[in-house]
C-alpha cells in the first residue's frame, strides 16, 4: 500500500481511425509517464462516437482485441495501471458495450450502466448497457471505482462505488458540449467527491467536439488539476493522509441514518 497515489490525466481526443487511436496510446503511457500509478485516458478512445446516432458497431472489439490487448502491452512496459475506454462486443452485434478496460497493475472491465439517452441522444439505440454490478479495482493500494460520462448524473452509482471501498472516483467521459454542460460537468464531479469524501478523476475528451475540462479533485472538492477546453495532460498526487482528514473533518459517510 502506498501513501500516494500518482496519477496522470490524459485529455486527448480520440478520432474515426482506431489504428491512430491505438498507437497514441503509447504516447501517454509509455512518454512522460514512467512515474505515474494511474493513467486515466477518457470514454471511446479506442474510436470516437462519430457523428450523433452513428453506428459503432463495427469497431466494437473483443476483451482480448487489439486495443485492450495494447492497453495491457503499454501498462506492463510502464509499470502502471490504464484505464481506456472501447466499444466492446456484446451478445447483440448491432448495439456493443461502451466499456472501460482496466489493464497492468490491476485489470477489470466495466461496462457504462447508465446510456445517454438525454439532451436528445439515444444512446441506448446502438448500444448495450452494462449489468448494475459496481466495479473496484485495487491500485497499488487505494481502492479505484469506475464510472463512465452519464454516470455522473447518478449519485447512487458512486455511492455504491464508496460501499464497496471507493477511495478514488475514475470517470472518464466524451462530454458534449452544450448550454450549461461545463458547469453540470463540474459541479457533479465537484458534488461526488464532497458528499462521498473520495477524490474524483475527471478524464474528458476535449474540444471542439466535445466539452475538456477534466479535473482532480480532492474529498473535501478542492481542485487539484484542472484543464481548459484543449488537449492536454494532467498530473495529480493523491494523498492517503489528506484522505482520511478529509474523512475526519466531513464524517458523513459515517453519520448516514438512510
Amino acid at each position: 500500500m502506498t501513501d500516494d497515489l500518482r496519477v496522470r490525466v490524459l485529455q486527448w481526443a480520440s478520432g474515426l481511425d482506431p489504428a491512430v487511436n491505438r498507437a497514441r496510446l503509447s504516447d501517454g503511457v509509455t512518454n512522460g509517464s514512467r512515474d505515474a500509478d494511474l493513467v486515466v485516458f477518457p470514454e471511446a478512445f479506442a474510436r470516437d462516437f462519430g457523428e450523433a446516432g452513428s453506428d459503432v458497431s463495427e469497431f466494437a472489439e473483443p476483451l482480448d482485441g487489439p486495443f485492450a490487448a495494447e492497453v495491457g502491452r503499454l501498462a506492463g512496459q510502464g509499470g502502471t495501471t490504464v484505464v481506456a475506454g472501447m466499444f466492446e462486443t456484446s451478445d447483440d452485434p448491432a448495439r456493443p458495450f461502451n466499456t472501460l478496460v482496466v489493464r497492468g497493475g490491476a485489470e477489470a472491465d466495466y461496462r457504462k450502466i447508465h446510456l445517454y439517452d438525454s439532451f436528445g441522444y439515444r444512446e441506448s439505440d446502438r448500444l448495450t448497457g452494462g449489468a448494475l454490478d459496481p466495479v473496484v479495482v485495487e491500485v497499488e493500494g487505494w481502492r479505484v471505482g469506475l464510472m463512465t460520462c452519464y454516470d455522473l448524473r447518478f449519485p447512487e452509482l458512486a455511492r455504491r462505488l464508496v460501499d464497496h471501498g471507493a477511495e478514488v472516483l475514475v470517470v472518464p467521459a466524451a462530454w458534449l458540449p452544450g448550454p450549461l454542460k461545463v458547469d453540470h460537468w463540474r459541479t457533479l464531479l465537484t458534488a461526488r467527491a464532497i458528499e462521498n469524501t473520495v477524490y474524483v478523476v475527471g478524464a474528458a475528451q476535449p474540444a471542439p467536439r466535445y466539452c475538456g475540462h477534466s479535473l482532480v479533485l480532492s474529498p473535501l472538492g478542492e481542485v487539484l488539476a484542472e484543464a481548459g477546453a484543449e488537449e492536454t495532460a494532467l498530473e495529480a498526487t493523491l494523498s492517503r493522509e489528506a484522505l482520511a482528514g478529509a474523512r475526519r473533518t466531513n464524517p458523513s459517510l459515517a453519520n448516514r441514518r438512510l
